[in-house]
């Protein structure tokens, strides 16, 4: 409040400035009139003192001067602060972390907050987010937000500048200048286009200047696209920083399984020369799909951050054609149509054998003479297994032809992530003398051993079963006949499907030891692979039959289109797709999203095991609304590694097939893979606008625009009352006068 002298508010300017003239000119005339009589006039100095009391006594009677009291209100400048929310503030920085650094300077910011309206904000990517603190509580500095993968400052300059609220006077933005955009080429105008019309300075707090001592991984990439059983080449940039001294670095490729300890692909050395290195990998993979890749480099002592010594990245392989090894028994209808079929599919590498004599056979020729080359069982089944992405048994008896000694490694090729189909036939399943064998405990199905023949010849029509009406396996397959199936003229006797496996279709009257309807197509998993048990050999009746002809014949190239796919994880064909929208970040909460490929409600249950030993860390159910396409599932925090999750869903009571995903968490991500603060990105950000760029520790000595006054309380009140000053005006006047005829003047 500040008090000051005024005037009476009911006189004009114009009656003032006549009042001030005549009370001057009434003081003129007076001291003429002392000066022409002051040699004759005693007295004159009372006279002159009385009359100039009187005139200034005659104009305050006039003007009636009052006491103002005045009181304003100031509105400080709203600053836009924007605080850096991505993982890298986790770094080593000024005060320990940068992310304590950044409390420090909330602290400093937050003490001037009676001069200034500050907007708090974190930004990552995108629009920033409105971060609000309570300014009187213990709290108040602390940036208790959760740390985000990137570090987008253009995203945020650009909101900031389209906002419809009240347009910042200033911007402060708290960093370690390691962002995203703008880019450390071209800053200045990146910085100008993002503020658009919004002509404020921006100024630039660093939470650190120079490195720690760190060696690390800084990028991973692929030269070219990864596909199966081909080499590529694995791009790998080591950083050294902060005086460390690095020299050669060695670095190693490792491949996750689900089992057993990661398979080095391949090894080298890193030459680190100003700071950086760079080393190729040739690496090959032979299976398909999503593959876990661990990348680690060995760091010389007095590495501070070992965090990203390690990167985990995830390479979708794909393939140019799938191998298939097709091993048929006899050239029957059945055999010969799904040979045609996969010679006449492009994206089909087959390898196809048919057995038309045994090592027994007396052929009454020599080797010359013969057309018929014997079987290859052993160098197709101990050399060249791991090169097929799916092996095809139709039909086939193990027994004669040297198989049944391969049988084990063909369950180990299955566990390691290989696809098997056994087809139905004379010589499958039971009578192919598989009952018992280690191949057996890996099908879908257990084969009773005490069935002699092991087949039925009596016709039927196969019955789809709850999942097959709805299972994305039959479903081109449906499409085209419905529900029906063609008539079969005999099955395989097999017994009941194992724990896990999903049943589509089976034998309308026949039953399993256990009472339940026979199996006659069933999928099942084991381990990494995944098996088919089809106990029939009549699928050529889907294209050559009367039956088939309303579809044109299309339902055979239909179904083993679909039961292949389902094999190599097509995700046309499975009940349910798993995503992982953003990296996973070890030690915060991972959330994986379920796209559900049947219809109507039901219940997933997501099993999340680590990769290698196979323990369980988090098992997550989660209910599937109907119809619902995207599916959030949080399975919590994990710990820096590789896992995979499988997903079961039962939709109506069915079970469907489970499907897997592999992927990886690792510790700080992109943003720890560089742990170098650039201040120079935040002084050009700083110039660019006008603003000012500092460190932590002189925040405080940031210019701000100075407060507005906004409201002013104004009041008045009289010195005296008006007949005080006229009485006082008439007193001094009559004193005048009588000192003047005293003195003998007019």
């Amino acid at each position: 409040m500040t008090s000051s002298l005024g005037l009476s508010g009911d006189l004009s300017r114009t009656s003032v400035a006549v009042g001030c003239v005549l009370a001057l000119l009434a003081l003129a005339m007076l001291g003429v009139e002392l000066f022409r009589g002051s040699r004759r006039t005693k007295g004159t100095w009372l006279i002159g003192l009385s009359g100039v009391l009187g005139v200034l006594a005659l104009l305050a009677a006039i003007l009636r001067p009052v006491r103002v009291s005045s009181r304003a209100t100031f509105v400080g400048p709203r600053v836009a602060v924007l605080l850096d929310a991505s993982r890298s503030i986790d770094l080593p920085g000024y005060e320990g972390t940068r992310r304590a650094t950044l409390e420090h300077v909330l602290g400093e910011l937050r003490k001037r907050r009676g001069d200034l309206r500050e907007a708090l904000f974190a930004f990552g990517s995108g629009p920033p987010t409105p971060f609000a603190v309570d300014a009187d509580g213990p709290e108040a500095a602390k940036f208790a937000v959760k740390p985000l993968s990137h570090s987008d400052l253009g995203a945020a300059l650009e909101s900031l500048a389209k906002a419809a609220d009240e347009r910042p006077l200033a911007i402060v933005v708290v960093s370690d200048g390691r962002l995203d955009r703008p880019a450390a080429e071209g800053t200045e105008a990146m910085t100008r286009t993002a503020l658009g019309v919004l002509d404020v300075p921006v100024h630039t707090v660093a939470l650190a200047s120079s490195a720690p001592p760190d060696a690390s991984i800084r990028s991973v990439k692929t030269a070219g696209a990864a596909v199966a059983h081909q080499p590529f080449s694995l791009r790998v940039e080591i950083g050294c920083d902060g005086g460390l001294s690095c020299g050669s670095i060695p670095v190693a490729a490792r491949e996750y399984r689900e089992h057993g300890p990661p398979t080095t692909l391949a090894a080298g050395t890193a030459n680190v020369e100003a700071g950086s290195g760079i080393v190729e990998l040739s690496l090959t993979l032979d299976r398909a799909g999503p593959r876990i890749l661990e990348v680690e480099i060995t760091a010389p002592k007095g590495d501070a951050v070992p965090a990203n010594d390690k990167r985990f990245v995830s390479i979708e392989v794909a393939r140019e054609r799938v191998r298939v090894l097709h091993v048929a028994g006899r050239p029957t209808y059945d055999v010969r149509a799904l040979r045609m079929w996969l010679k006449s599919d492009a994206s089909v590498d087959v390898v196809a054998f048919f057995i038309l004599r045994t090592p027994t056979d007396n052929v009454m020729a020599s080797q010359d003479e013969l057309a018929l080359i014997p079987f290859p069982v052993d160098e197709l089944f101990s050399e060249h297994l791991p090169s097929f992405d799916a092996v095809v048994l139709q039909d086939f008896n193990a027994q004669p032809y040297g198989l049944a000694k391969h049988l084990k490694s063909l369950a180990r090729y299955v566990d390691k992530g290989g696809g098997l189909i056994m087809v139905g036939g004379p010589d499958a399943f039971v009578p192919g003398h598989y009952a018992g064998t280690p191949l057996a405990d890996v099908l879908p199905v257990a084969l009773p051993v005490e069935e002699a023949d092991g087949v039925d010849l009596g016709s039927f029509v196969p019955r789809l079963t709850e999942a097959g009406r709805s299972a994305p396996a039959l479903r081109p397959l449906r499409a085209l006949l419905g529900d029906d199936w063609p008539e079969m003229s005999g099955a395989n006797l097999v017994g009941d499907a194992r724990s896990g496996t999903t049943v589509l279709l089976e034998h309308p009257t026949r039953k399993t030891k256990s009472g339940a309807p026979m199996p006659l197509l069933a999928l099942g998993e084991h381990e990494s692979g995944r098996t088919i048990a089809l106990a029939l050999d009549g699928s050529h009746r889907l294209s050559f039959s009367a039956f088939a002809a309303n579809a044109a014949g299309r339902g055979h190239g239909a179904f083993w289109d679909a039961m292949l796919g389902w094999l190599m994880r097509d995700p046309r064909f499975e009940p349910a797709v798993v995503d992982l929208p953003e990296t996973c970040i070890a030690g915060e909460e991972t959330t994986l999203v379920l796209h559900p490929a049947v219809e109507a409600s039901g219940e997933a249950r997501l099993v999340v095991s680590r990769l290698g030993s196979g323990e369980v860390v988090r098992t997550v159910s989660a209910d599937l609304p109907a119809s619902a396409d995207r599916v959030p599932v949080y399975v919590g925090r994990l710990d820096a590694g590789g896992y995979s999750v499988s997903v079961e869903i039962r939709r109506n009571g069915v079970q469907y097939p489970a499907t897997k995903r592999d992927f990886a968490c690792e510790q700080g991500g992109d943003e720890w893979a560089d742990t170098r603060p650039d201040v120079e990105r935040l002084e050009r950000i700083s110039k660019a606008t006008g603003g000012r760029s500092v460190r932590a520790s002189e925040v405080a000595s940031l210019p701000f625009p100075a407060a507005t006054q906004v409201t002013t309380e104004r009041k008045s009140s009289p010195i005296l009352p008006p007949w005080a000053w006229t009485l006082s005006a008439a007193v001094l006047l009559g004193a005048h006068w009588f000192r003047r005829r005293a003195s003998g003047l007019p």
